[in-house]
């Protein structure tokens, strides 16, 4: 399984299905040892080697957790105070963008196509695309929108087989997308079925950002922004290149921050938590015949 130490306020992979916040909430009440640990957490009674070697497998490269010499498990010392926080030009964002066999993994559609592109600094730093094979036939409407065929993808590497790389791509980053919650979802789905572990992180929708920053614009399409901001898309429905128009939307964004005093990731927060007032509803008035006189 890939495993990778990742910093906590970025992009990191994680068990799937939570175990360690599970162990996180357990040993927050008192150290537990490994057989209490394995039972508590993992539902492992009996057979105390292989529990404590389950234990181990779960919770020993989380710097999260700490074990005695005598296998007593706790949580790790508190972290540090805080260093000031990062302008955000200067935090690390991964603009992703995946290309699919259809909606929803939950339906067994697959990725056929991922992109990632780095961005700090307020500049491009770092590509990465690869065409996937998803192990299934690519309805002919998809092709007919991506350009993605059965034939291109039929010697690819299978997504197990570039999770390395894309574990590597996104590692520290904020995850950055337009319609981030799609691309984050296959991500996660596919790293999920082929590794066990799973994505936990920041994540930045770039169209929850354009209904804040441009809500005149009558599309917050990624072919509406990029014609608001004079960009060229190559190949739409492409990850790469989708993925680079992303990216260059992310910098004018971070532009117009800026130029609103919005200095960090908080004040980030705080322009996406705004909500518009509610205007004041018209009363309705009767028909003439019902009103009374």
């Amino acid at each position: 399984m890939i495993d990778i130490a990742i910093p906590l306020d970025g992009v990191r992979l994680e068990r799937d299905g939570s175990l360690t916040q599970r162990a996180l909430r357990v040993l927050a009440s008192e150290p537990l040892s490994s057989a209490d640990v394995a039972q508590r957490v993992l539902g492992i009674t009996g057979g105390a080697g292989a529990a404590a070697a389950a234990v181990f497998a779960l919770l020993g490269a989380d710097p999260r957790f700490r074990v005695s010499a005598q296998g007593v498990w706790s949580l790790a010392a508190s972290e540090p105070p805080a260093a000031p926080a990062r302008r955000l030009r200067d935090e690390a964002f991964v603009v992703v963008d995946v290309e699919t066999t259809g909606g929803s993994p939950k339906q067994g559609h697959r990725v056929t196509e991922v992109a990632a592109v780095r961005v700090t600094g307020g500049q491009i730093r770092d590509t990465f695309c690869t065409l996937v094979n998803p192990e299934r036939p690519i309805p002919g409407m998809i092709s007919s929108l991506t350009g993605i065929t059965n034939a291109m993808v039929a010697g690819q590497p299978r997504f197990a087989q570039v999770a390395p790389e894309v574990s590597r791509a996104l590692d520290g980053c904020v995850f950055v997308a337009h319609n981030a919650a799609f691309d984050w979802r296959f991500i996660c789905h596919e790293l999920s079925m082929c590794t066990g572990m799973t994505l936990s992180g920041r994540q930045l929708c770039t169209v929850r950002l354009a209904r804040k920053l441009l809500p005149q614009l009558p599309s917050r399409s990624l072919d509406g922004l990029a014609l608001f901001f004079g960009l060229e898309i190559e190949s739409r429905h492409r990850a790469l290149d989708d993925a680079l128009a992303t990216a260059r939307v992310l910098i004018h964004f971070i532009d117009m921050l800026d130029e609103q005093g919005v200095a960090d990731w908080d004040g980030l927060q705080a322009v996406l938590g705004k909500r518009k007032p509610r205007a004041p509803r018209k009363k309705k008035r009767m028909p003439q015949s019902m009103e009374v006189a």
